[in-house]
């Protein structure tokens, strides 16, 4: 690595030397060179702030540096004596769930059957062959519906073939995710049209469908709650450490405060 070319820069008459911005730069891979730069120079001088700021308020030893596992603890400890990090009420966190009730409710279930004609994806022919059969057997269910677990039997390329194609309870993440867009979409009886998936063509048949239903406001209330303390947290810190960049006199790198960095 060629390290006359990476100019020094000075965060409140520190210096950030060539040697240690070369050294970074192997945690802040980018597509070139100077990317890698920027990205690195960005971490030392932040770090050089928090650093600066820390001593300031007596809380890190001026002799001592910090190593980037210890920046995010020391920068809660700023914030805390600095900023106020306030918490999510329960006003908040009722809004929250009244505008989001989709997300807290517990997982739909389905109890299906299916037949399995299994085709290789990268063989178009079987493919093809598979999705006529698929087509013949559904036409054939759809005028003897009460044959499903006989057709599983003798054409199901599933273990499930020796239950009748019986799948039994399913609930999203079981299966692969191709098969489960259209099954859970799906009203309970037979699908008019076959499920394509990896395996080959499905023919399913839902036997009973349980929607999910909603969890009580006070079941879910701590998880909401650490997920809006933790937004505002992220936020704060981004502001906090805007806030200690624009306030200190750093040379030799115009870090972009309102726009992209550029090394001057």
């Amino acid at each position: 690595m060629i390290v006359s070319d990476i100019p020094s820069v000075s965060v409140n008459h520190s210096q950030i030397d060539g040697n240690r911005i070369s050294a970074e730069m192997q945690y802040h891979p980018s597509d070139s060179r100077r990317g890698a730069m920027v990205k690195a120079t960005q971490a030392l001088i932040i770090s050089e702030v928090v650093r600066q700021r820390a001593v300031e308020l007596e809380i890190w030893p001026a002799d001592k540096p910090l190593e980037s596992h210890q920046e995010e603890p020391l920068i809660e400890q700023l914030i805390e004596a600095d900023a106020n990090l306030p918490c999510a009420t329960k006003a908040e966190c009722a809004h929250f769930y009244q505008t989001n009730e989709d997300k807290f409710r517990t997982a739909p279930l389905l109890e299906v059957r299916h037949i399995l004609l299994v085709a290789d994806p990268d063989d178009i022919q079987q493919r093809g062959e598979a999705r006529e059969m698929a087509d013949t057997l559904l036409q054939q269910l759809s005028q003897t519906p009460g044959e499903f677990s006989q057709l599983a039997s003798r054409h199901s390329g599933c273990p499930s073939a020796q239950m009748g194609g019986n799948l039994g309870q399913i609930t999203k993440g079981q299966t692969v995710p191709e098969f489960e867009r259209q099954i859970f979409a799906a009203p309970e009886g037979l699908m008019s049209t076959p499920v394509e998936s990896r395996y080959g063509f499905h023919l399913v048949e839902i036997v009973r469908r349980v929607e999910g239903k909603p969890l009580p406001f006070e079941h879910v209330r701590k998880d909401i709650q650490d997920y809006l303390d933790t937004k505002v947290k992220r936020k704060t810190i981004a502001q906090y450490i805007t806030q200690l960049l624009s306030t200190a006199d750093i040379q030799g790198f115009d870090f972009g405060l309102d726009g992209s960095p550029l090394m001057q």
